[in-house]
């Protein structure tokens, strides 16, 4: 399978072409051809007034990238996200969440690891990622350490260390 790696952008659905809109491109090329915010667009739906849905889900994508859990509280601080919003996307998080298999994926070789953070492939800054491994190598956890500029970013081993006791 291909995946597409594609630059999200905070351009109005309106204004874009038909073709480069996150539903018409989800049709043509199915879910994995989408970025994260083209897809979390689609699940909000649309904007309001005064910010554009590409905007809310760039800020609901940095949220999600800081937080490993978000609550209901979190999603309706987001500037143009409402009550019925946000209780959308938190049951569709909890829906994922509850339908993730139960066996948990083992990782035997680095290239093992790409499917988990491929979806990191579109972000405009470097993220220092770590992988949590139980000892049958299966993943614990995906967690953000840091995020840098676009071509760096620095980390310190408190800050890894941090995340994984987090979770």
């Amino acid at each position: 399978m291909k995946y597409l790696i594609n630059t999200p952008t905070e351009q109005k659905i309106k204004d874009m072409a038909v073709c480069d809109r996150p539903r018409e491109r989800m049709i043509a090329g199915g879910s994995q051809s989408l970025s994260d915010q083209e897809l979390l667009a689609i699940l909000i739906g649309s904007g309001n007034r005064e910010r554009s849905v590409t905007l809310i889900a760039k800020d609901l994508l940095e949220l999600m990238d800081k937080k490993s859990t978000v609550t209901y509280e979190d999603l309706i601080a987001i500037q143009g996200l409402g009550t019925a919003k946000s209780t959308l996307i938190a049951s569709a998080l909890e829906l994922g969440r509850r339908r993730l298999p139960s066996k948990r994926r083992q990782i035997s070789t680095p290239a093992d690891i790409y499917p988990l953070i491929r979806h990191y492939a579109t972000r405009m800054q470097e993220h220092f990622l770590s992988v949590c491994l139980n000892g049958a190598h299966e993943v614990l956890s995906v967690n953000v350490c840091s995020i840098g500029l676009v071509n760096r970013t620095l980390v310190h081993p408190r800050e890894v260390l941090t995340s994984q006791l987090i979770q």
